[in-house]
């Protein structure tokens, strides 16, 4: 009869890093501070996810919701674009076949 090898599955405990946010003792963020902004979003523009940033969940929520109305108020951009990711107009037709 073979044995039967006993696995143990080991888990990877992280210890989470505390919220800058909660460090610092910032009661409420604003929409006007754009430099603390910043460092919360992609260089793409994209906001960073909760588990990138570091933020406990409140503070998540004051910074998204800061970035969103800094947006509309034209401090921060929607998107940024850079040069490679500008598809170029005309050129062969592509995947479409012939000529329209």
């Amino acid at each position: 009869m073979a044995k039967k090898k006993e696995v143990t599955k080991t888990r990877r405990v992280f210890k989470k890093r505390p919220c800058r946010l909660c460090r610092d003792n910032v009661k409420a963020v604003d929409y006007k501070e754009v430099d603390l902004l910043q460092r919360f979003i992609t260089e793409r523009g994209k906001i960073l996810a909760t588990r990138l940033s570091g933020n406990c969940s409140k503070h998540q929520r004051m910074v998204s919701n800061a970035i969103k109305k800094s947006r509309l108020a034209a401090l921060l951009p929607f998107v940024k674009i850079t040069s490679g990711t500008q598809r170029e107009r005309g050129g062969s037709s592509g995947s479409r076949g012939g000529k329209r």
